[in-house]
């Protein structure tokens, strides 16, 4: 018995062609997978115009220097003055928004007075601007 002749063949390549097969499939399928969850919720997204604008702002700001003087927006009013503009305002949009800047060094008595005010006009979406302090 001589093993001369019939020695066992070594394989000295791999032949990869199926298991790049494989890695080609699972690619695939991981792409599918991906695009598929990746999708989220559908909603109706609003359209905007190209054209700018020309409504003027529905806000109206009330702000108190530190001498007392009111401004209605840039206009400066006395408390008559600012309670008929606001209720003329207020006939014309209902849900007026008002924001009240007034200095730090103001008495509280005069936000008070306005805050008093836009009560009576029932005036209810309010804002108080204030400074963020960063430390």
């Amino acid at each position: 018995m001589s093993d001369s002749g019939e020695e066992k063949d070594v394989y000295d390549d791999i032949n990869i062609t199926p298991m790049l097969d494989l890695a080609y499939v699972l690619m695939v399928i991981f792409i599918i997978m991906t695009t598929a969850s990746v999708q989220g919720i559908k909603v109706n997204l609003p359209q905007a115009s190209a054209a700018p604008s020309l409504a003027k702002p529905q806000t109206k700001a009330i702000t108190i220097t530190a001498d007392g003087t009111m401004f209605l927006d840039t206009f400066p009013v006395t408390m008559g003055e600012l309670e008929n503009l606001l209720r003329q305002y207020r006939a014309a949009n209902p849900q007026l928004p008002v924001i009240i800047k007034a200095d730090s060094s103001i008495q509280y008595q005069r936000v008070v007075e306005v805050l008093d005010l836009l009560g009576r006009l029932e005036i209810s979406q309010l804002g108080l601007v204030t400074q963020r302090i960063v430390k």
